[in-house]
């Protein structure tokens, strides 16, 4: 009988812990929900530009919002990789050309519109130059814009806190 209460308690506990397991979240070491800190992130343009029209996260998917931040530049400057990675896609999207980095952690950069000076699988480091601006971002009252987007996975994010982390902003009470 003894023999039979130890097997029963044992399969009790087997089956607990098989069930605590699988209702876990799984563990993602690749990427965490915010980017622990914004060390090795630089601007894409030199010097520090203006902020021609800030982040807007949308409110759904598909909702409206300004998934990035326009900075105010100069046709042909050149566009810096904000930090290292790889060029997961460079050339023409849509109608514009469009330079894309991932980086550590799951991050990924994007910087339109861009002609560019890398290619898809190029490792590029923090500062080096990865195209040129071009001329005609819609929207942009400046002679040129860059629109810098940032993604973690699916969700995008303000880029801007890649390299202004910690931003206080007050709020109305």
């Amino acid at each position: 009988m003894r023999i039979l209460i130890a097997i029963l308690s044992g399969a009790a506990l087997a089956c607990s812990a098989a069930l605590t397991a699988a209702a876990a979240p799984p563990a993602s070491p690749a990427r965490s929900a915010e980017p622990s800190s914004a060390a090795g992130f630089g601007w894409p343009l030199a010097p520090p530009p203006a902020v021609a029209r800030p982040f807007e996260a949308p409110d759904s998917a598909f909702g409206p919002g300004h998934r990035g931040v326009d900075l105010v530049g100069e046709a042909g400057q050149p566009v810096l990789a904000a930090a290292d990675g790889v060029v997961v896609h460079a050339g023409w999207l849509v109608d514009r050309e469009v330079v894309s980095v991932e980086h550590a952690g799951g991050l990924r950069t994007s910087y339109e519109p861009v002609a560019p000076d890398v290619t898809a699988g190029d490792r590029v480091a923090r500062g080096q130059v990865i195209g040129h601006l071009e001329p005609g971002h819609p929207g942009c009252a400046a002679r040129a814009c860059l629109h810098w987007g940032l993604r973690d996975g699916e969700r995008y994010r303000d880029p801007l806190d890649l390299i202004a982390p910690g931003r206080v902003r007050l709020l109305p009470w």
